[in-house]
Order: structure tokens, then C-alpha cells, then sequence
């Protein structure tokens, strides 16, 4: 059991973090990406549109 966790807790501390890393560099990437204005903008109006 020891070993699983060990070879487990290597894997997170490793790949993990590249991994948490790089959903970031998506996640901002695609949301300051050119295209991307118009779409935010709209989302921020609907709160004050009506049906």
C-alpha cells in the first residue's frame, strides 16, 4: 500500500503541477485571446437584459 501512495504522491508532485499549469496558461490564453471581447462583453450584459 505504502508503495502505491508513494508512486502516487510522485506522479502529483510532478506531472500535477505541469499539468495544473498548463489548464492556466489555457484558461488564460482563452480568455484574453483577440475574439474573445465581444463574447465577454455580452456576457456581462445579461444580468440587465430583459426577456
Amino acid at each position: 500500500m505504502e508503495s502505491t501512495y508513494q508512486t502516487m504522491r510522485t506522479f502529483a508532485d510532478s506531472w500535477g503541477l505541469l499539468y495544473m499549469v498548463a489548464i492556466f496558461l489555457f484558461v488564460v490564453f482563452w480568455t484574453f485571446r483577440p475574439g474573445g471581447k465581444k463574447h465577454g462583453e455580452d456576457a456581462a450584459q445579461i444580468p440587465f437584459k430583459e426577456d
